[in-house]
């Protein structure tokens, strides 16, 4: 079965656990994932806004990092569609330019109103919601997809998680459908 490909908005990519947890499951190649360094420089900005103990030497350590999870993962030449789409936020076409040129057949955003599936059917892309996205990858392949979690689980230190205060993290990430799909495979985290 070929592997999902699906492009990252900026908003799902700006909380720490749930960026982590998007580049194990590509790593384990649950999934394609796809950005720009449009996204990069959005995600990052608003993390150095809104975090003071963070550090842009971090940030650019892990945009590094995420760039080496797949060869395919960063999206160019996609400027030139952008001022043929319509999207109520005229900011958000480099996401569906970016969507289309990689051949991206969904937007993982948590902006679900930004990207109304009546224009991107044109363009034959959906916007799905970061909650949607992995129960559907978990629902392919629960048992890599566990091995992927744990993984995750095991990676966390500062604190360190136990089960339940993984699944905690989930929900405070709005992933509470993923948070039930692992409660049931609780232990298997």
């Amino acid at each position: 079965m070929p592997k999902i490909v699906a492009l990252l908005d900026a908003c799902v990519l700006y909380p720490p656990s749930l960026r982590d947890l998007l580049m194990r499951l590509a790593a384990a190649r649950i999934y394609a994932p796809r950005w720009t360094e449009e996204i990069h420089a959005e995600w990052i900005r608003n993390v150095l806004a809104n975090n003071s103990d963070v550090t842009p030497a971090q940030l650019d350590r892990t945009r590094r990092l995420m760039d080496k999870v797949t060869p395919e993962c960063l999206v160019s030449g996609y400027e030139a569609r952008i001022p043929a789409l319509s999207l109520p936020d005229a900011n958000d076409r480099h996401v569906l330019a970016a969507a289309i040129e990689a051949g991206a057949p969904i937007i993982v955003t948590y902006n679900l109103s930004d990207f109304p599936n009546a224009v991107l059917r044109t363009y034959d892309v959906q916007a799905i919601h970061p909650d949607d996205f992995l129960v559907g990858l978990f629902d392919q392949d629960p048992a890599l997809f566990l091995n992927a979690v744990q993984m995750h689980r095991a990676s966390l230190r500062h604190p360190p998680k136990d089960a339940a205060g993984y699944l905690q993290t989930l929900k405070t990430n709005r992933l509470n459908k993923l948070a039930l799909r692992l409660e049931e495979n609780l232990n298997l985290l």
